[in-house]
């Protein structure tokens, strides 16, 4: 193999199928001895990490238990020790590590509508502590867009907010936090996912800001973050006229003129996963990773990987055509493959930070200190309008949940669970789920509470219509938002800021707590 063949793998970074543990009988509870046992991952990919591949991305499907993460990600490094290895880690919605139970910890929304930086980094260290323990390098967040437009489909209760200088500082305490634990952080999407109405995982979306508003808003929390040392910056798929006419990612004007010369950014650009179909309805997988690579990208994220790893294959392969040809300057792909390993080296060099932190954590287990921290800062984010009589609820409700499809970013994550939550305070709580084009039950006992759960609400005309049926039927029926909140509706209505888990316990908590607790 040569020397150009090994850089190109260097700046690749796939996903694969599997725990490690396959067909080995380690279902469920059985992956607790996982730690005794090595992982096998896949034979194509311990090949390819042998051949220099720099990177892998864990999903949801990687995942079972906190063990058998880490003998995975140990098994990955006896292959290739300077691999990074990279999660989507946020809080609140976005969870890979707590998909099966939902995450310990409110998301972005929740922590800047309490807007506590000393909290927000304690949250995000605990997630350090998470990361860390299960042997992940690379954590992709934040997300620091600025929240401008309550439409927007796939960012909403991920984001700080819709102010750019709240955004701003608690991106900054959440690196932090991270990155005190001795795992690097993501700023992600720059130049700003906020302001649009399109997910890009399903189409390329459009970014209408003039330049102004872009540096006075969308670019302010990433100026932030690089200031606060932030080891990576995820570029999204945006067309952003203002920038370029063409994709960022594949923009020399906004990953090289606008992030490296006019941000002053030095560490690793990161592309969003090229499979997305903003940039895969344009291009194909291999033109994609050469034009972003050219345009100032070092590693090309790509959540898909064919069977056998071909896929992985022909993508370096067409890498180091691109520089024979020309197409792509040596230089460029040894800058982006040296910064990878930058990353790696930055990474071993925090194994005190990582220790002090599993310290503190237990090892990244999930303690009371941690559910407690979670579950007072999901608290502190609760906004409720009304005057209610307290405790609002005192018998077993029926929870009818208006649900709409989530963002292909949210994955396998369990979905907001407050009948669950209530469940176990009222026994007896029941619920029914209703979709886009479906009636809502049988709202007649007046013997039996009502609350309607809801999810960005203001995005979906058909859930507003159902709620304010719901709400004629039954004027004493409690309205709980779990995403971003729009125009109060209801006897009460109490805001989340986010569909965490634990915003789910906290929610049910208020709901039952009797008068001599603070209303939020």
């Amino acid at each position: 193999m040569s020397a150009l063949d090994r850089m190109a793998m260097t700046v690749l970074q796939p996903g694969f199928e599997g725990t490690g543990f396959d067909g080995a009988g380690f279902e469920g509870a059985g992956f607790e001895s996982a730690r005794a046992r090595r992982a096998v991952p896949p034979e194509w990919l311990l090949r390819a990490l042998a051949d220099g591949l720099g990177g892998v991305i864990l999903f949801a499907r990687n995942i079972a238990t906190q063990e058998q993460t880490a003998a995975l990600t140990a098994a990955l490094r006896e292959e290739n020790p300077e691999v990074i290895v990279a999660v989507d880690e946020e809080g609140g919605a976005v969870t890979r590590l707590e998909a099966a139970t939902g995450s310990s910890w409110p998301g972005n929304l929740a922590l800047g509508v309490a807007d506590d930086v000393a909290v927000t980094e304690r949250v995000a260290r605990r997630i350090g502590g998470l990361t860390a323990a299960a042997g992940i390098t690379l954590d992709y967040a934040p997300v620091v867009d600025v929240n401008a437009d309550p439409r927007n489909p796939v960012i909403g209760v991920r984001s700080f907010g819709s102010d750019p200088e709240v955004v701003s500082r608690q991106a900054v305490a959440w690196i932090a936090g991270l990155q005190g634990a001795g795992v690097a952080a993501c700023a992600k999407h720059f130049p700003g996912h906020g302001d649009t109405v399109t997910d890009s995982h399903l189409a390329l979306p459009t970014v209408p800001a003039s330049r102004e508003v872009l540096e006075r808003r969308d670019l302010a929390p990433f100026r932030a973050a690089i200031t606060a040392g932030v080891r990576a910056v995820m570029c999204g798929h945006l067309l952003v006229p203002a920038l370029d006419d063409v994709p960022a990612t594949l923009s020399r004007a906004v990953l090289t003129g606008l992030l490296r010369e006019e941000l002053g950014f030095g560490g690793v650009a990161v592309t969003d996963a090229i499979e997305m179909r903003a940039v895969a309805a344009l291009y194909e997988p291999s033109e994609i990773a050469v034009r972003a690579l050219a345009a100032g990208a070092d590693v090309i994220c790509v959540g898909v990987s064919s069977p056998g790893g071909r896929s992985v294959y022909d993508l370096r392969d067409a890498i180091v055509q691109a520089v024979r040809e020309g197409r792509l300057p040596e230089w460029r792909l040894a800058e982006a493959a040296e910064r990878v390993l930058g990353l790696a080296a930055w990474h071993a060099g925090q194994a005190g930070a990582r220790a002090a932190v599993a310290g503190e954590t237990g090892a990244g287990a999930v303690d009371d200190a941690g559910r407690a921290l979670g579950l007072a800062a999901a608290s502190a984010a609760l906004r409720a309008t009304g005057a209610p009589d307290r405790p609002v609820l005192e018998t077993a409700p029926l929870v009818v949940r208006l649900a709409a499809r989530q963002s292909q970013a949210v994955g396998r994550a369990r979905s907001f669970g407050l009948a669950g939550a209530l469940a176990e305070i009222l026994p007896g709580t029941a619920e029914a789920e209703v979709g886009e084009g479906e009636a809502l039950p049988d709202l007649s006992d007046p013997r039996r509470p009502v609350v309607i759960a809801v999810h960005d609400a203001v995005r979906h005309a058909w859930m507003r219509r159902l709620l304010d049926e719901a709400v004629r039927a039954r004027p004493d029926a409690v309205v709980v938002e779990t995403g971003v909140p729009g125009a109060p509706v209801g006897r009460v209505h109490l805001a989340t800021h986010g569909n965490a888990a634990v915003s789910a316990r906290a929610a049910a908590r208020w709901l039952t707590a009797g008068p001599g607790t603070a209303s939020p």
